[in-house]
């Protein structure tokens, strides 16, 4: 049997997904075949937890950049599809990690992949290469230019393009899925704050809080990763994976606020941190200027981006490849949460 690998575990996307493919229960997941699962986890990386739930799964340690360990994590793929999950959002100080991660881990990957003939590769990207949206009402679709927003969108425009150059080689047949932010179980603790800024009513609002966010609920994700792996003609091709529409920043704090209040019985404070556009605007410009010293601060970068546009259309997905994402925001959200709860996660 052909393994299927997986990067990104157990990240969140990575831990999304290869709990999808061990569980056919979604009814997109069901004419799934029986797999063998292979997945390369960082050696600095927390994954005992899963083997237990997960005791058909081979874990290889390993780092992108390592030969050693892709050339374990890789034995046997021939004919395999490789889910590259793993990548760098937010790095600790220094913005060159973000390319030592996304653009040579991710070619050392590929040219592994390669001599290993592993048939097709799924690599996940993000709007970041996009930038936001010049407009509030402007869709990004698959032929929107690239405009990247600073380090983390310049690195994931170069794997992308990574990807596309190994695909025209003709070894290797590629798929890229760029996803917006995603939401949903196995959250990292960013998330949970998130939840908590939103109860004690220090949440920023930006503006007036019309601004529209994609988002994915991360089982809608998964459905569109494995429709890029089974689906012939999206060989070569880009994807947009969200939800169905996008909801407005005011949208998405009062839905995770209500139901925080009304179905988790928390006490919820009422308040936002309301912050002219001005605000926005310097946080862009305080963002340049550190990142362009080669070094990175997550909440700059996340306030800079608070009050802007970035939205997308799934409409090529949903012809080429059949998506139909099935979750929206107000149940991805209460999943989400009752995850936390159930995970000791406190809310």
């Amino acid at each position: 049997m052909v393994p299927t690998l997986l990067t990104g575990v157990p990240g969140w996307l990575g831990t999304g997904l290869l709990r999808t493919l061990v569980d056919t229960g979604q009814p997109w997941n069901a004419a799934q075949p029986r797999r063998r699962l292979r997945c390369l986890v960082h050696p600095s990386s927390t994954w005992r937890h899963l083997e237990g739930s997960c005791s058909e799964v081979e874990f290889v340690s390993g780092d992108l950049r390592d030969d050693d360990g892709l050339k374990q994590f890789l034995d046997g793929a021939e004919g395999g599809t490789l889910f590259h999950c793993a990548g760098l959002i937010h790095p600790r100080f220094y913005t060159r990690h973000l390319f030592d991660v996304n653009v040579r881990g991710t070619r050392c990957l590929l040219h592994a992949a390669e001599e290993a003939g592993v048939r097709r590769v799924v690599a996940v990207s993000s709007n970041s290469p996009l930038g936001m949206s010049r407009r509030p009402s402007q869709l990004f679709d698959e032929s929107s230019p690239y405009r990247p927003y600073l380090s983390y969108g310049r690195s994931k425009m170069l794997m992308e393009q990574l990807v596309a150059e190994f695909g025209r080689r003709g070894r290797l047949e590629t798929v890229i899925i760029r996803a917006p932010w995603f939401y949903g179980p196995y959250q990292p603790p960013r998330q949970t704050l998130f939840f908590h800024m939103i109860r004690d009513g220090m949440v920023p609002v930006v503006g007036d809080g019309q601004n529209r966010r994609s988002m994915a609920y991360i089982d809608n994700l998964c459905q569109g990763l494995l429709l890029a792996e089974m689906t012939h003609q999206a060989n070569g091709k880009i994807y947009w994976i969200a939800d169905r529409r996008p909801y407005t920043w005011n949208e998405i704090i009062d839905t995770v606020e209500r139901l925080l209040q009304q179905e988790f019985h928390v006490t919820v404070r009422h308040r936002r941190l309301r912050l002219p556009t001005v605000a926005g605007d310097l946080a862009v410009v305080a963002d340049t200027v550190v990142q362009s010293l080669g070094l990175y601060v997550q909440k700059l970068h996340v306030l800079a981006e608070l009050d802007k546009t970035i939205a997308c259309s799934i409409a090529r997905a949903e012809e080429d490849l059949g998506y139909r994402p099935t979750v929206e925001l107000e149940e991805g959200m209460r999943r989400s949460l009752a995850w936390c709860r159930d995970n000791g996660v406190s809310l």
